[in-house]
């Protein structure tokens, strides 16, 4: 049965082995008795400003390193996480919640204890509508089965779970040894092998036939076989906003980034004039979709996830995406001639004068000759992911966003857990000043850790996605001199730019302090939107034009 060892050290034990070396959160007592535990061991504790941050920090953490872990106090902690948790569900990032409770002889007669929501069972079942699988563990007979059950649908779904820790049980111990089922045992080989060959057909048999790569790819650390994949057949690979990096842009099978009528017209043609289209670990949000401007044909389509398979329309169960991914690449696969692909033509136009004010296309310009090797893009949500979506992304480069949830404030938050899950990549940060509003003050958190964040903040005063969609008072903000940021928090720099030479004086002297963060307030017109936007406006009114002819 192995050696006895507590409750609350077999969570840390198992959370390491999964390869989390950081755990966000913010202390409270019902917590505390773990928390102090967690100081012992080998997992260091990184506390937050916020709960919502510490989930956004555990997302981009677990986007990066296969598990990331949130752990808070019970309700007032817990139930602060749920938006952050919902968004890792929706856009499948394996983050734990492990959250404290009363401890299992407090609850002797129903006791009003601080913190209480209706009943002791209603955190739990808020969490078991956006994750996998929930827990508590409150009998230790069952406790360790249950940490393996949690974190097994974790990993097999990529998507949040959440135990519950009673404080009495923290140190409680009983001996055990855990069996997970391997990949071979989930999967259905009968099922794997028709699902193969029909695939393998459909493929070899295609004359143009595209891969569509998304954010399972990512998730699933597949990245190596997709570029296998590629290179053996020679079929060229489009990516999904979501899925942005998945694929090395600088790659001569590279399409470029396919989200419908937001996307670049030369991509938008060659995905959808394909005969066969090889959907891998896609999410079919309407953000990756344009908007549902995209027209993907399931006829012609090889659809793989965690969650389901099909060819054609075909659905094959008990298939998990790994080993679908992994007969795929053994199969005898036709090696084409190289496709000749379309050219990618210069996103942002002409460089504007140095003494020119800043528009959003000077300013995604000079990002995009800015980055380096060594930089992880997070972006937050609007005009600022939008606009980054025709970024140029290296090999070695990471791209982040909330691109399905699209919650605002995940990207300040979101660069902690992506510089301590690799401490090699250098958080480059996009933000609009509506969102920075939100979570920006997370800086102190960054200041304090000694991280060194390029944080540019799209300051275009209010929000402006929404007052393109619908203009009125209610998208006014504060009006904050950013720039004073470190004299408040005693640590970093600030660049208040609003030229095209005050942008690059900056971006250089943000690259050149490796010391703590830097923020960049780039001052925008109100009006001004970035190409991406442009393009879905201009599609969507003509869609709208001709429905009004037709009428």
């Amino acid at each position: 049965m192995g050696r006895p060892v507590s409750i609350g050290q077999y969570l840390i034990q198992e959370c390491y082995r999964r390869g989390a070396r950081h755990m966000f959160g913010v202390p409270g007592d019902y917590v505390l008795e773990f928390d102090a535990l967690v100081e012992k061991g080998p997992i260091e504790f990184v506390g937050m400003t916020r709960e919502d941050c510490a989930g956004l920090a555990a997302d981009a953490y677990a986007r990066l390193r296969g598990l990331g872990v949130a752990c808070v106090t019970y309700c007032v902690g817990g139930l602060s996480l749920t938006n952050a948790v919902a968004g890792a569900w929706a856009e499948k990032s394996p983050v734990l919640v492990i959250s404290g409770a009363p401890g299992v002889a407090e609850r002797a007669r129903d006791p009003l204890l601080h913190h209480r929501v209706r009943d002791f069972s209603t955190q739990r079942e808020i969490f078991s509508h956006i994750t996998a699988a929930v827990a508590s563990l409150d009998d230790p007979a069952t406790a360790y089965q249950e940490v393996d059950r949690v974190l097994h649908a974790i990993e097999r779904y990529k998507r949040p779970g959440f135990i519950e820790l009673p404080r009495d049980r923290v140190h409680v111990a009983r001996a055990h040894r855990p069996h997970l089922p391997t990949l071979e045992e989930m999967t259905d080989a009968d099922a794997l092998s028709e699902c193969i060959a029909e695939a393998l057909g459909m493929i070899n048999c295609a004359k143009r036939p595209v891969i569509l790569a998304d954010a399972e790819v990512h998730r699933f650390g597949l990245q190596p076989a997709l570029l296998e994949l590629a290179e053996k057949t020679r079929i060229p690979v489009a990516a999904t906003l979501l899925g942005k990096s998945v694929f090395s842009e600088r790659h001569p099978l590279y399409l470029g980034i396919y989200e419908g009528a937001m996307g670049r017209d030369e991509a938008r043609r060659y995905v959808e004039s394909a005969d066969c289209l090889i959907m891998l670990g896609c999410l079919m949000s309407d953000v990756n979709l344009g908007i549902f401007t995209a027209r993907l044909d399931p006829d012609r389509a090889v659809y793989a996830t965690s969650e389901k398979l099909m060819v054609r329309r075909h659905r094959y169960d008990n298939v998990p995406f790994r080993s679908f991914f992994k007969a795929l690449l053994k199969a005898p696969l036709r090696r084409r001639a190289a496709p000749k692909l379309p050219a990618h033509p210069p996103a942002w136009g002409r460089t504007p004068a140095r003494n020119s004010r800043v528009t959003v296309r000077a300013l995604f310009q000079a990002v995009n000759e800015f980055l380096a090797d060594d930089m992880v893009v997070i972006s937050d949500i609007g005009d600022a992911l939008f606009a980054a979506a025709d970024l140029t992304i290296h090999r070695r480069t990471e791209f982040l966003s909330p691109a399905y949830y699209a919650s605002m404030g995940f990207a300040v938050p979101a660069s902690i857990g992506a510089q301590l899950a690799d401490r090699n990549l250098r958080p480059l940060v996009l933000v609009g000043d509506g969102a920075f509003l939100m979570t920006g003050m997370e800086l102190a958190t960054s200041a304090r850790r000694g991280l060194n964040p390029i944080v540019i903040v799209l300051n275009n005063h209010g929000y402006g996605t929404e007052r393109l969609i619908k203009e009125g008072p209610f998208n006014d903000i504060a009006e904050w001199e950013y720039c004073k940021l470190p004299e408040l928090l005693k640590s970093g720099r600030a660049f208040h730019v609003r030229t095209v030479a005050e942008l690059r004086a900056a971006l250089d002297a943000a690259l050149r302090n490796t010391k703590s963060y830097s923020l960049l307030e780039v001052e925008l017109a109100a009006g001004d939107i970035s190409p991406a936007l442009q393009r879905l406006g201009a599609r969507l009114a003509q869609r709208v034009e001709g429905k009004a002819k037709q009428g």
